[in-house]
């Protein structure tokens, strides 16, 4: 119960401020709009699975695209409190080390949860078939894997306390060939064969396959079984590196 408390804690800490910035919460609505606005109108010529509407494999991978970058990208907050001294107060307390970790993490996929869920229900009317237990397990298993990189964003910000343009080069280096080796904009059996062998180096890749075999009503295949095993390693490796850096900060 200590652990579900702290992470209670930690979650309304953080989620506090961004409640309060009206502004924050309106473009985070709007963002997922913009790119059915500004991508659908170009996936007329591309297939979809099947026969099905290309919406089922470019809806999942946005969403996972969304997840990736956001995550990767929020320990840039905690380097500001970190150089304020805030953090550090906030570690001299009894608090759960991995709770104070999920309940960030957690903070910055709630926002990102109801992106996805409005992305889901306005690009229904283009085409998109709903499975909605389907699509909900899916967005589960992408919570877990972003509490596992927004663990490793922390353990970066902590490792790089002192030089914030060092944060943003590592994150970005890695996440950008991650989306494109995932196969997020264009699904990777279409690309040549030696890009196609790089991606299965990408632990990415089985997420995004995992996610758009959910879309389409698959669950017992698998790829979804592949994107589980790739959410819970990504969460417990992430956890446990960011546990680590949070108890050097904390020395």
């Amino acid at each position: 119960m200590s652990f579900i408390s702290d992470t209670a804690i930690s979650f309304r800490r953080e989620i506090g401020p961004t409640l309060r910035s009206w502004y924050y919460i309106i473009f985070g609505l709007v963002q997922p709009l913009l790119y059915l606005a500004l991508f659908v109108p170009l996936l007329g010529a591309v297939p979809g699975p099947d026969g099905a509407s290309p919406l089922q494999w470019f809806v999942p991978g946005m969403v996972v695209m969304l997840v990736l970058f956001t995550t990767v990208s929020c320990g840039w907050a905690l380097t500001e409190e970190l150089m304020s001294g805030s953090f550090e107060r906030f570690l001299a307390t009894p608090m759960s080390r991995p709770a104070i970790m999920v309940g960030r993490a957690l903070k910055e996929l709630a926002p990102l949860l109801v992106q996805a869920l409005i992305l889901i229900v306005v690009a229904t009317p283009f085409g998109l078939v709903l499975h909605p237990a389907h699509m909900l397990l899916g967005l589960l298993m992408l919570m877990v894997f972003g509490v596992g990189v927004a663990s490793l964003s922390y353990a970066l910000a902590i490792a790089s306390k002192h030089d914030g343009s060092l944060f943003y080069l590592v994150s970005h280096s890695v996440a950008l060939p991650m989306m494109l080796l995932g196969g997020v904009l264009l699904p990777m059996t279409n690309a040549p064969a030696w890009l196609y062998i790089a991606s299965r180096f990408n632990p990415l890749t089985y997420l995004v396959e995992a996610e758009r075999a959910l879309f389409m009503g698959e669950i017992f295949v698998m790829p979804v079984l592949y994107g589980a095993l790739v959410a819970a390693v990504v969460a417990v490796a992430g956890l446990a590196v960011g546990v680590s850096q949070v108890r050097k900060a904390s020395l």
